[in-house]
C-alpha cells in the first residue's frame, strides 16, 4: 500500500517536472533568449526544402559553377550520385603457373 502510493507520487512529480521543463523551452524568460529562439524558428522556416537561406542569385550562380567544377574533376555527371560511397571490385590476378612453382621452391 505504501509502495503503490509512493510510486504514484513519484510519477506525479516526474510528470510535473517534464511539463514544467517543456513549458520553459517554449517560452524564454530572458528577452535575449526569446530573440534567439525566434531567430532559430525563423531560420527553420526559411531553410525548408534544403535550399540556402537568403542566397542572392550571384551566390547561387557561384555555387552551381563550383559544383560543375567538382563534377568535371571527380567524374560526376547526370545521374551520378556523388554523395554515395564508391564501390570497389577487387579481382584475383591471374598467375602464371611457372611463377607459382618458383615461389614454392623459395
Amino acid at each position: 500500500m505504501l509502495t503503490s502510493s509512493l510510486i504514484v507520487g513519484l510519477r506525479a512529480v516526474r510528470t510535473h517536472v517534464m511539463v514544467t521543463r517543456n513549458l520553459a523551452a517554449a517560452q524564454a524568460s530572458d528577452p535575449i533568449q526569446q530573440l534567439f529562439l525566434d531567430k532559430i524558428r525563423e531560420y527553420k522556416s526559411k531553410s525548408a526544402g534544403g535550399k540556402m537561406v537568403d542566397a542572392t542569385p550571384e551566390i547561387e550562380k557561384e555555387m552551381k559553377t563550383e559544383l560543375d567544377k567538382l563534377e568535371k574533376q571527380y567524374g560526376g555527371g547526370a545521374g551520378v550520385d556523388m554523395t554515395a560511397f564508391p564501390t570497389f571490385n577487387f579481382e584475383e590476378p591471374k598467375l602464371d603457373p611457372i611463377d607459382e612453382q618458383s615461389e614454392a621452391k623459395k
